[in-house]
């Protein structure tokens, strides 16, 4: 009997890990529509390649990622790289695991309405008196890494050096702005912008890209640590090879990304030094 009912305890155990669901989530740096479609052919290949249900839940900010991750809503994120430092300092047991081959030298773009008469130089460009829109306020690409520059370049805040400080939400939008006249320049990850020109879009033919940053590190796959317990010992690894081993042509384009590689924390640590510098975070 006390084996009966140990065996039924074990499947039961066995059926409810089984019946768990990955969340994941991602930070809204495009447009809503796009993004569903981006992240639900990925949670499709997750539960194939996993066995187990995986869901994308979509979120309102880079904010709400965090939160989302931190009050485990979702287990799993594809964060930006200061938005991967914020959920791992939330949730201290949590790692990166993964970025896009291309997110070892990430660069953002400085872009100029056409009317403004700037064009692209090595030298950082002179902006003083221009009114500029950086993206999303917590954005590693949109925010974090061009105002670092901006400040190491002319020894000013943008609030001091600019007529006008903006902040559009997200790299799509930055780009309607600056084509717009809205802003005259604005700040954003570069393969938001070289997809709108692959895609003959007509804000990236109103808009002319005046400087890139040095590269830096950025977008990442955070797990959290407790994962292991929920789905079996091993899981986090398996979602990690799972993403290194994501080949489809049309998913890898979707991110955009080649590929992607194998993460771990310390590769963002200059990501925590800058945040810190700028009082980001603690």
């Amino acid at each position: 009997m006390r084996k009966y009912l140990a065996c039924l305890l074990a499947i039961t155990a066995g059926q409810s890990a089984a019946a768990q669901t990955l969340y994941f989530s991602a930070i809204p740096d495009d447009d809503e529509s796009r993004l569903v479609e981006r992240f639900g052919a990925v949670a499709d290949y997750l539960s194939e390649t996993l066995d187990v249900d995986v869901q994308y839940v979509p979120v309102k900010s880079y904010a709400a990622a965090v939160t989302a991750f931190a009050n485990d809503q979702i287990q799993l994120g594809w964060f930006g790289g200061l938005s991967g430092v914020q959920a791992r300092i939330a949730v201290p047991d949590s790692h990166a695991i993964a970025q896009g081959a291309e997110d070892e030298t990430f660069v953002t773009y400085f872009i100029a309405n056409n009317d403004t008469g700037l064009t692209e130089g090595t030298a950082f460009p002179d902006l003083a008196g221009r009114s500029f829109t950086f993206g999303a306020e917590t954005s590693t690409s949109g925010r974090l890494m061009p105002e670092y520059w901006i400040r190491e370049k002319t020894g000013k805040a943008p609030s001091d050096l600019f007529s006008a400080v903006g902040f559009s939400g997200d790299h799509g939008q930055t780009l309607r702005l600056v084509a717009s006249g809205a802003y005259e320049v604005g700040a954003l990850n570069y393969s938001v912008y070289d997809t709108a020109v692959a895609d003959g879009a007509p804000e990236a033919a109103a808009t002319t890209v005046i400087w890139q940053t040095p590269p830096y590190p950025d977008y990442n796959w955070t797990i959290r640590g407790d994962v292991d317990d929920r789905f079996g010992e091993g899981f986090a690894e398996k979602v990690q090879a799972a993403l290194i081993g994501m080949d489809d042509p049309d998913l890898l384009a979707s991110f955009p990304r080649s590929a992607f590689i194998p993460a771990d924390d310390a590769l963002y640590q200059p990501i925590v030094d800058t945040a810190q510098a700028l009082d980001l975070i603690d």
